[in-house]
């Protein structure tokens, strides 16, 4: 029997990965299951520069774009934007997951919210991940700022590349074929996985298997986490072709959030 998802997404306004590489991989899902179908639908928050200060603005907008997407009765909701959750101080995700929940509910339409930051987190610990390496577009500050977010999830990271790319558009024009090569640089000998967008803008998923490939260890992105969180959260196989360790089915078991640290 086939069923039909609808997946909300509040996206910033600049972004213009997380509607193609999210649907694209529930897609890939949907010809193993076919019974599982999903529509896509967007609200956005604007967004230009990738700084804490309009971060923080942008964020504001959230609650809004909880409203509207739980106009359209959407199953489940991805706020697709990790810096954002992460510059708001320790913790945020659980934070902002539980008001925009309430946002929903509050217009009658009860919908689970995924955070990109939370879900990130999460699927280190479903990995069983302790020490991780890391690559992330942003300005150095910015990355050091994700970094201490992970750290206080109870994380080390071994290595980090901070790409520092300022403006948002241009993070979505990265070629994530030059992400071999920033990993290649790097040393992830000692890392559980490998981090290789922590930024749902950053394009990633066409470089994963072949990082998987030429360093041995499971490659994890903000993208990947997102897209897994929301299989589970709707009670579907976490299992995705060509998108990582996490989405190879080898991980079928509930996410393992952690209360605050």
């Amino acid at each position: 029997m086939q069923r039909s998802f609808r997946i909300g997404q509040i996206v910033p306004s600049s972004n213009t990965t997380m509607e193609t590489e999210v649907p694209a991989m529930l897609q890939a899902h949907s010809r193993l299951r076919p019974a599982d179908q999903f529509t896509f639908h967007s609200a956005r928050m604007r967004m230009k520069k990738v700084e804490k200060d309009e971060l923080a603005a942008m964020d504001a907008e959230s609650d809004r774009c909880a409203l509207e997407l739980s106009d359209a009765a959407v199953d489940v909701l991805g706020y697709a934007c990790l810096v954002a959750i992460m510059a708001m101080g320790h913790g945020y995700h659980r934070v902002s997951q539980q008001r925009l929940t309430d946002k929903t509910a509050s217009n009658g339409r009860t919908a689970p919210v995924i955070t990109s930051a939370g879900a990130l987190v999460d699927a280190l610990r479903v990995m069983k991940a302790k020490r991780i390496a890391l690559v992330a577009p942003y300005m150095v500050p910015l990355t050091k700022l994700v970094m201490d977010y992970i750290v206080h999830e109870g994380f080390e990271v071994v290595d980090w590349r901070a790409l520092e790319i300022p403006d948002n558009l241009d993070v979505g024009r990265h070629d994530p074929a030059k992400l071999p090569g920033i990993v290649a640089g790097m040393n992830y000998r000692d890392a559980d996985v490998i981090v290789l967008s922590a930024c749902v803008q950053m394009p990633s998923l066409p470089a994963v298997a072949q990082v998987e490939a030429e360093t041995g260890k499971p490659v994890l992105t903000a993208s990947i986490a997102t897209t897994y969180a929301i299989l589970r959260q709707l009670g579907l196989d976490p299992v995705v072709p060509g998108a990582g360790a996490l989405l190879s089915g080898a991980y079928s078991g509930p996410i393992a959030t952690a209360t605050a640290q």
